[in-house]
């Protein structure tokens, strides 16, 4: 279309100026595409790449032919035109394409890089009597290895000797420190919070939980289907197709055709293959993907790659993570109960005061409650946490110094109060899945004080949006089994697993797609990465881990669960529109690939000349482009 390019030098409308331009363009730039001809070569079969090898080359070699042997091609006195323009074009367009789906993509290798970083370097162990410092990699089986508070645990072991609260919530997804004791188990890469302990390692380099987890995102990554499927099955019966046409013109002209009958031929066999060239083919799944994830992106979701958004329109099955992903994933004071005539606003100061010395997320819910009620606090002396069990301290109140403790049963009956007389309110809150801590000053039981990890505020509707759309919705944590079951009921789920570790929960994703579902899993943290990977689907919290983030293969960017919905509806959309640009595509070939073979010549003395061809493919094209920007007001 030199008429486009009017302003530029007089050289470059010059033909062997523009063969060469072209020439990098086509062989090198281009050459990526070449792959089709050796499917069609060594296979007999066609993907896109055919296509576009086919198209291009076409246009490339008739134009060069028409620079080295321009009268042969003129008839009738009308001078040959040049594709040189249509072959730099698509090639052009189809990898800026290519290009935009690369960058969504983006690098999912570095969710694995970020996985091993967990991994400490070094562990503590005894040996011979004596404490030394081992890289990871020497550690064997059976060695005794000492973690000191804010230590992360080397590998997977057994503890030998003291005890301590650890916090799994990077595999478990425990919102709450665990507390471990002799014979309990612990895990590699979690972390230490407290007390100082010496453990058995059991399990070791590949065979540790944190490597399980690595190795499983290695093998679930890059499993995916890709969009373009669809296109090319229909392509490798559209490319032999073409070439029997274009033969068969080719023929019927040079035996039939008026004089010089071997150039009609020719030129009618070249505007086959211009006319099926697969511009707007090229164009109609990338244009709705770049289209649709922009869209997507200003509603706050990412979309990593053009496959996800072909699978998501498929989705009957939702499993959802707890902690961070239906809740809020941060321990709130829910409830103060009062026992014996004491009022509420005394037991979260004596609570609050008692706990302000300690970092542990309960306490700090605590603490946050009475900050925002602006509860006076007291002076605590002798401050001791009690493992497993809950705090003491002596709090200085006016004149006084009154002992208080906060804890659980176990603590009540060593200090020998008897708490089964608030046995029903204490169960009650138990059952709603909430922490009970019993407050006791005086030797007296004030009141007790519950703390959760509280559902969002749009969970329900989430949940009840996903079910109304026919969509079966699960939730799976790490979390103990009645927690899970009270959070679950607050939801309105009815599908349960609770306490399951991260190796289990691709099991559970994989049963699940075993039935025949097509599953998305949205979790937030690295405990969640094999599920995500393992679903058909996985979407990330943008609020939780960047592990979690690179391991799906969409990212909501708030941990809105109303967005969840949108994903599926904007993955609906996207499909329909692409199978309309593909049809239309095809359309336009289907439709005048018979008319540049000659069909309407004998009828009308009406030939198609390339020109036309080329106009026809762009007009193609343009029409593709607004039917994706159709998908801006998704």
């Amino acid at each position: 279309f030199p008429e486009w390019f009017s302003f530029m030098p007089q050289i470059f409308n010059n033909n062997w100026t523009l063969l060469l331009l072209t020439a990098p363009v086509q062989f090198w730039i281009g050459s990526q595409f070449y792959s089709g001809l050796k499917l069609l070569i060594k296979y007999r079969t066609a993907d896109m790449n055919t296509l576009i090898a086919i198209g291009t080359l076409a246009a490339y070699f008739y134009s060069a032919a028409v620079t080295v042997f321009p009268v042969f091609f003129t008839r009738e006195e009308m001078q040959p035109a040049l594709y040189f323009d249509t072959s730099a074009i698509i090639i052009t367009l189809i990898l800026l394409g290519k290009y935009f789906e690369v960058l969504m993509k983006g690098r999912a290798s570095e969710a694995i890089k970020k996985l091993i970083g967990l991994q400490p370097k070094t562990a503590q162990v005894l040996r011979d009597g004596k404490e030394i410092g081992i890289p990871i990699a020497d550690v064997i089986v059976g060695d005794a290895i000492i973690v000191r508070p804010g230590e992360r645990i080397p590998v997977d072991g057994s503890i030998s000797e003291g005890e301590s609260e650890i916090d799994e919530s990077m595999i478990t997804g425990e919102s709450m420190p665990v507390h471990k004791k002799v014979g309990s188990a612990v895990i590699g890469s979690t972390i230490n919070k407290f007390g100082t302990f010496t453990f058995r390692a059991t399990k070791v380099g590949k065979d540790t939980v944190l490597s399980q987890i690595i190795k499983m995102v290695e093998e679930a990554q890059g499993s995916k289907a890709p969009i373009q499927r669809l296109a090319d099955l229909v392509s490798s019966y559209f490319v032999p197709a073409v070439f029997i046409v274009a033969f068969l013109t080719f023929i019927v002209w040079l035996f039939l055709g008026p004089v010089p009958a071997f150039t009609f031929a020719l030129i009618n066999f070249i505007a086959v293959l211009i006319i099926a060239c697969p511009c707007a083919l090229g164009l109609a799944t990338p244009m709705a993907i770049m289209v649709s994830s922009g869209s997507a992106a200003h509603k706050g979701i990412l979309i990593k790659d053009a496959a996800s958004l072909e699978i998501a329109n498929k989705i009957n099955t939702v499993v959802l993570d707890k902690t961070g992903t239906l809740t809020q994933g941060k321990p709130q004071l829910t409830d103060i109960i009062m026992f014996n005539d004491n009022r509420q606003a005394e037991i979260l100061s004596l609570a609050a005061s008692l706990e302000q010395r300690s970092e542990h997320p309960l306490a700090q819910a605590i603490i946050n409650k009475a900050v925002k009620e602006k509860t006076e606090l007291y002076t605590v002396e002798d401050f001791n946490a009690i493992s497993g069990k809950g705090v003491r301290g002596f709090l200085q109140i006016q004149s006084q110094r009154i002992e208080a403790y906060l804890g659980n049963r176990a603590l009540m009956a060593d200090i020998g109060l008897d708490s089964s007389l608030y046995e029903v309110a204490i169960s009650k809150l138990e059952n709603e899945g909430k922490t009970v801590m019993i407050l006791a000053s005086d030797k007296k039981i004030k009141g007790a004080l519950a703390v959760a990890d509280v559902l969002k505020k749009e969970s329900v509707e989430a949940v009840r949006t996903l079910k109304k759309n026919n969509i079966d919705v699960w939730m799976l944590t790490g979390d103990n089994d009645r927690t899970a079951r009270a959070i679950a009921a607050q939801a309105d789920i009815d599908n349960v697993m609770s306490e399951v570790l991260p190796d289990k929960k691709s099991e559970k994703v994989r049963e699940i797609q075993e039935q025949g579902k097509i599953v998305a899993m949205i979790g937030d943290g690295i405990n969640d990465a094999p599920a995500l990977t393992q679903a058909n689907i996985g979407i990330a919290m943008g609020e939780g881990t960047d592990i979690a983030m690179e391991s799906a293969n969409i990212t909501l960017m708030r941990g809105d669960l109303m967005l969840i919905p949108e994903v599926i509806k904007i993955s609906q959309r996207t499909m329909r529109i692409i199978k309309q640009n593909l049809f239309w595509a095809f359309f336009y070939n289907i439709a005048f690939i018979p008319v540049a073979a000659g069909v309407l010549y004998p009828f009308f003395g009406i030939l198609l000349n390339p020109i036309f061809a080329a106009a026809a493919m762009a007009f193609s094209s343009i029409s593709v482009v607004l039917n994706s920007l159709r998908l801006r007001s998704i």
